[in-house]
């Protein structure tokens, strides 16, 4: 249900942070394209994402999250549906087939189920009763993040589908995890993970091998991770100074205006750049946080803290890979990098923090 809200009860800290951040990445992605014809335009577009994630925000802001919640059930079987349909319908990119297009416009739907799979456990974990979760309600919450990551791992994109891991986590920790569970969790997990190898692609395999050896293949699946450090490091403390990053501007950082966008970066604005943006997801974090404690009900808090889960996931994972911490992955940045589906999805999930804030006394 759409209502009358007061805007001035928004958060407009958190909403000033994340604008400084898609600045910082406009200014980035100029960079990384000027001297490119081809990719000129790429600015303005970010732009127009922007702008369009901003109209979204605002309008599911305006809709009360309780209604949401309960057309869970409904919007857990429409993102089965566009996922499985992916396959049939979907545009097959670089051999991936993840994207939809709708009137010229390229849309990638596992983006769009972030945002809907953190409505859909949120909803099942509010309606549980006790204190803490039982055996079978980890099943369940299992069953429903565990379908639609396994549709997204066969297009294949098992990094987003891994973005899912986090928000069940995050949620089922705030909704009452025992620590018996936890362990058993863990053991599991551990037990399993040789098993994972087996079922990775033959380019999955090279890329976790070069992260173990970023050196015994550097023109080849290690040669993202170097010149990713390379870049980094060549930045010192202040940067070369804007368009002015020679890994940068002679495109020996791959995807610079996407997955790799912070190493160029880091490149041209350096240590205090770095300190820069990571203060800034710092503060976004930290206001995320302050907003599931402050949320009206168990509910909202569980929305606001998905929304945590998963960007804190990318923002550590992103970072990570770019100093060669963390397996290359086709994780963007939050808010920096390029791209329309990502953005729009991020601001929606923010849509989704506004509307619990908006809704945190009784009398608004």
């Amino acid at each position: 249900m759409v209502e009358r809200v007061r805007y001035r009860e928004m958060d407009w800290f958190l909403l000033g942070v994340v604008l400084l951040l898609c600045l910082l990445g406009l200014v980035e992605i100029y960079s990384t394209t000027q001297n490119h014809p081809r990719f000129a335009s790429m600015v303005w577009r970010q732009l127009a994402w922007i702008g369009i994630g901003l109209a979204a925000m605002l309008v599911m802001a305006r809709i009360d999250y309780h209604s949401l919640l309960e057309q869970a059930p409904w919007i857990y079987v429409a993102t089965l549906g566009t996922l499985v349909a992916v396959f049939f319908v979907g545009t097959e990119i670089f051999g991936a087939r993840r994207w939809i297009v709708i009137g010229g416009l390229t849309f990638q739907v596992s983006e769009l189920a972030k945002w809907s799979i953190i409505i859909v456990l949120a909803k099942y974990l509010s309606d549980v009763r006790g204190e803490a979760l039982s055996g079978k309600d980890l099943a369940k919450v299992a069953v429903l993040a565990g379908l639609p990551a396994v549709l997204i791992a066969a297009q294949p994109d098992l990094g987003t589908a891994l973005t899912l891991v986090p928000v069940a986590a995050t949620t089922v920790f705030l909704a009452g995890l025992r620590w018996k569970h936890a362990l058993a969790l863990l053991v599991a997990a551990l037990l399993l993970l040789p098993a994972g190898w087996f079922v990775l692609r033959p380019y999955q395999r090279d890329r976790l091998v070069s992260f173990v050896q970023p050196g015994r293949n550097p023109q080849g699946t290690g040669y993202q991770t170097l010149q990713s450090k390379i870049a980094v490091g060549s930045g010192g403390f202040w940067g070369k100074g804007l368009g002015e990053g020679s890994q940068n501007q002679l495109g020996f950082i791959p995807v610079r205006h996407a997955e790799f966008i912070f190493a160029a970066y880091a490149e041209e604005q350096g240590f205090a750049g770095i300190l820069l943006a990571l203060g800034l997801y710092l503060m976004l974090l930290l206001r995320l946080l302050h907003n599931v404690e402050s949320a009206p009900d168990r509910s909202g808090a569980l929305l606001v803290a998905g929304v945590f889960g998963l960007l804190g996931f990318h923002l550590l994972v992103n970072v990570g890979m770019v100093i060669g911490y963390m397996p290359v992955t086709g994780i963007p940045l939050p808010l920096m990098s390029y791209g329309g589906s990502a953005t729009i999805s991020m601001f929606l999930m923010l849509g989704l923090v506004m509307s619990v804030r908006l809704r945190r006394y009784v009398n608004l």
